[in-house]
């Protein structure tokens, strides 16, 4: 009788041990999918600040004829690419940070010129895109507050213990590109107007 109590007892003493495993287990899986969800919201903003970028060039391109200095459209260019070919969400965080800068001088640009300014087609453009980021820095920070909550609750002992176990690891919040601050210097970049 004594060996069966013992055994009952190291039973229910296994059970509570594994439910609570299940339970750690499982709020790492929902916030982890969390997060996947918060970088989908980032991806459609990004997605449509991608998809506005080539109208405006086009519509800066048009109005100033301008020929001469392309780099600006060259790094925009490079920057979609470089999001089409994104695999990864730290891919896709880069290849975005790099759309930041050919971004804020296209838009210095359009600051820069009254033609531009006085443009139907720009004005909307920059309304969208201004929206965009808008929504996009919304997003953005919903994204880096679910993966806190996810990278907290994974590295706090003893669930550090329980993430190592079944892998789970820690997530990069997505923040700004360095210089992001700084006004973009667009002196001489189109020195043929």
């Amino acid at each position: 009788m004594q060996k069966y109590k013992s055994l009952i007892i190291a039973g229910g003493i296994l059970l509570v041990i594994g439910m609570y495993f299940v339970s750690k287990y499982n709020t790492m899986v929902t916030l982890k999918n969390e997060t996947g969800v918060a970088w989908a919201q980032v991806e459609n903003q990004l997605q449509r600040r991608f998809d506005l970028v080539p109208q405006l060039v086009e519509s800066v391109r048009q109005v100033l004829k301008q020929e001469g200095n392309e780099n600006v459209y060259l790094e925009l260019a490079k920057a979609r690419e470089a999001y089409a070919g994104a695999r990864t969400v730290d891919d896709q965080m880069a290849a975005s940070a790099s759309l930041n800068g050919g971004l804020s001088r296209l838009l210095a640009i359009t600051e820069s010129y009254p033609e531009l300014r006085a443009s139907e087609n720009i004005k909307d453009l920059q309304s969208q895109i201004e929206g965009t980021e808008n929504r996009l820095a919304v997003e953005r920070g919903r994204y880096n507050e679910s993966v806190g909550r996810y990278n907290g609750y994974i590295i706090v002992f003893p669930n550090k213990l329980i993430s190592s176990l079944f892998g789970f690891t820690t997530l990069n919040t997505f923040d700004s590109a360095a210089g992001s601050e700084d006004r973009p210097d667009v002196k001489g970049m189109f020195e043929n107007n």
